[in-house]
């Protein structure tokens, strides 16, 4: 399967990092693509709570897909899936490490792909999604360490 963690140390604590991991509404202020949400449905970022979302993904500026919170454990853990031909899973795990800082790590599993899909994806991922998603990490920890 496609996917991967990534790691990424951040100078600022837990609760600062958790605020913005643990609330899909603040995901926009640390993508570098254009991100939006809206909740259909429960209390937003709450286990079982759905939305849809519209972002960018490779060919695809306003990609469109839907979701949901699938695990909360604050302030240590932020799970969802999205569908998009199969759930997307993406999983936040937040640890202090000391010093103040805190360590996330970001899992993200792909379905399997079927057809062309899976013949593309294994090569698209590498040269545009992992690129992607270390500056979405890097984005992060620029807003958590700037307060």
């Amino acid at each position: 399967m496609t996917g991967g963690t990534f790691t990424i140390r951040i100078q600022a604590p837990l609760a600062t990092v958790w605020g913005l991991v643990a609330d899909l509404d603040t995901h926009s202020s640390w993508s570098p693509h254009t991100y939006t949400v809206e909740w259909i449905s429960g209390e937003p970022n709450q286990v079982g709570s759905r939305y849809r979302s519209v972002g960018w993904i490779p060919g695809d500026k306003t990609h469109t897909n839907e979701g949901e919170i699938t695990e909360r454990v604050e302030p240590t853990r932020f799970a969802l899936k999205a569908q998009d031909d199969g759930w997307f899973i993406d999983e936040f795990d937040l640890k202090a490490v000391g010093d103040g800082a805190t360590e996330v790590s970001f899992t993200l599993t792909f379905p399997k792909m079927k057809g062309m899909k899976a013949l593309a994806v294994p090569i698209l991922f590498p040269l545009s999604g992992k690129p992607d998603i270390r500056k979405r990490m890097d984005l992060l920890k620029e807003k958590a360490e700037a307060g």
